[in-house]
């Protein structure tokens, strides 16, 4: 099954900051509701009627955006289309507007489709229908999976967001190492004699060394715990719109064990200077300290 797809970037406002923005209107060629394994679901209203200048709106866009309630009338090229219905799409949180395809081609005066997706019957049948249309000399398409494009779509936003979590958490972790680094010499300085002690009844530096780096990781381990459940409680599922683009935040099992590790790289290499620190205390001085 195929949906030829023509799609159009339309201006909008955001409701609180009155802001200018761009949402798709994407015009399909087959009912949205039709296929019974599709994400939408229609929520409010009713779908659009072929021929018509009706437009179904998904949820985040009468949540973000203004003129989105059903009745509302948009300007869209040189006609007031109506809104008619709202929809969801599964976690989706980016507005996207579903019309009749004709019509808004029409309206554009457009006489080729954007994109078509197709629903296979299986996923072995991918690479069969990929060599099919990159063979044929007279079509020229890429053909890629859905989640690739979406990804494609969204590639320049994840470089940025992830160039800012990378940079910040550097800083961030730099920062709770070198607090690390004085609590623990605090520490080694505060227990001169009593390192000196293990080291007088036969303990070598390293088992010194070893105790120290031990006593750095379990003490980073309980801010690590305490980071992942604030994280979870605070960002799990929340809504967000940077820079025009709208997705839930997700804090999964994956992303916890590495700040988990984080955390305890953090407090190992913290512990490493005052670890030697107390491996190479002279025992006669440490004994003599107060």
């Amino acid at each position: 099954m195929v949906d030829f797809q023509s799609i159009v970037i339309i201006e909008a406002r955001r409701r609180i900051t009155a802001r200018r923005t761009f949402f798709p209107v994407i015009g399909v060629t087959r009912p949205p509701f039709a296929d019974a394994q599709s994400d939408l679901h229609l929520t409010e209203g009713r779908a659009f009627r072929p021929g018509l200048h009706e437009i179904i709106a998904s949820t985040p866009c009468d949540r973000q955006l203004t003129d989105f309630a059903i009745g509302d009338k948009r300007p869209i090229g040189s006609a007031d289309w109506t809104v008619v219905g709202h929809y969801d799409e599964g976690d989706v949180q980016q507005c996207v507007v579903l019309a009749d395809a004709e019509i808004l081609m029409s309206t554009f005066n457009n006489n080729s489709y954007t994109q078509a997706t197709a629903t296979l019957k299986s996923v072995a049948d991918y690479p069969v229908l990929q060599r099919a249309l990159e063979q044929n000399p007279t079509l020229h398409l890429e053909v890629r999976h859905e989640a690739e494009a979406r990804e494609e779509g969204i590639s320049s936003l994840n470089g940025l967001l992830n160039f800012a979590a990378y940079f910040v958490g550097s800083i961030m972790a730099i920062g709770a190492t070198l607090g690390a680094v004085n609590s623990l010499y605090s520490i080694v300085d505060a227990r001169r004699r009593e390192i000196a002690t293990l080291r007088a009844i036969g303990f070598g530096s390293a088992p010194v060394a070893a105790s120290i780096l031990c006593e750095s990781i379990l003490l980073a381990l309980p801010g690590a715990l305490l980071g992942v459940l604030l994280a979870w409680a605070l960002f799990h599922r929340m809504a967000v719109s940077p820079f025009g683009f709208s997705f839930l935040l997700d804090v999964t099992p994956r992303l916890a064990v590495i700040g988990v590790l984080w955390a305890l790289g953090m407090g190992l290499i913290g512990g490493l200077l005052p670890a030697l620190r107390a491996a190479r205390v002279p025992v006669t001085t440490a004994l003599r300290a107060t």
